[in-house]
């Protein structure tokens, strides 16, 4: 899951950009992260600052769970809208989604993009990820942003290796406040 997690903040960083061309340069039919990574090189970066993140948990299912599973699962996530703030250095935006994907290859991911629509400032994505032992992952995300704020929808749909499934909704947000604290 750690691997998603950072895939899916690197692909909030995508949100602010630019640029129509495919970025399936190898032509092989999937978008790797580093392939993701080249065509953010020229997209616009988030400013540095203060930053205010909220992620809320839509929604939560677990066919053929127990229903007391199933009754935990969403007790963990059924906790409404979570904000935390946070300060972007310039280091850090400088850095940008490239340096976001290459943490990701060396976490040992497996992750590619099946679709990766990245224009105007939406993004419209399919990231597939395969974890040995842990399963598998598709997580759609479509959303919008700017150079200071960004609004992501993302699904998760899960698969671990007994073959039990789980489908995960949530929203995310970003939004500049200010400098960050001396």
């Amino acid at each position: 899951m750690r691997r998603i997690a950072i895939a899916a903040a690197a692909s909030l960083a995508l949100a602010a950009c630019g640029g129509g061309t495919s970025a399936d340069t190898d032509g092989d039919g999937e978008i790797s992260m580093k392939e993701a990574a080249a065509k953010s090189q020229d997209m616009v970066k988030p400013q540095p600052g203060q930053y205010r993140a909220t992620v809320e948990f839509v929604n939560m299912e677990m066919p053929g769970a127990p229903k007391q599973v199933q009754d935990m699962m969403k007790g963990m996530f059924d906790r409404g809208p979570q904000t935390h703030e946070y300060c972007l250095t310039k280091e850090e935006a400088d850095k940008g989604f490239e340096e976001m994907a290459r943490q990701a290859r060396e976490d040992d991911g497996d992750c590619s993009f099946e679709k990766f629509d990245a224009e105007g400032g939406r993004i419209d994505a399919i990231m597939n990820c395969n974890a040995d032992g842990q399963g598998a992952a598709r997580m759609t995300m479509t959303g919008t942003g700017s150079e200071t704020a960004s609004q992501m929808t993302m699904t998760v749909d899960a698969k671990a290796p007994n073959g039990q499934t789980m489908k995960m909704t949530m929203k995310s947000s970003q939004e500049r406040i200010g400098d960050c604290d001396a």
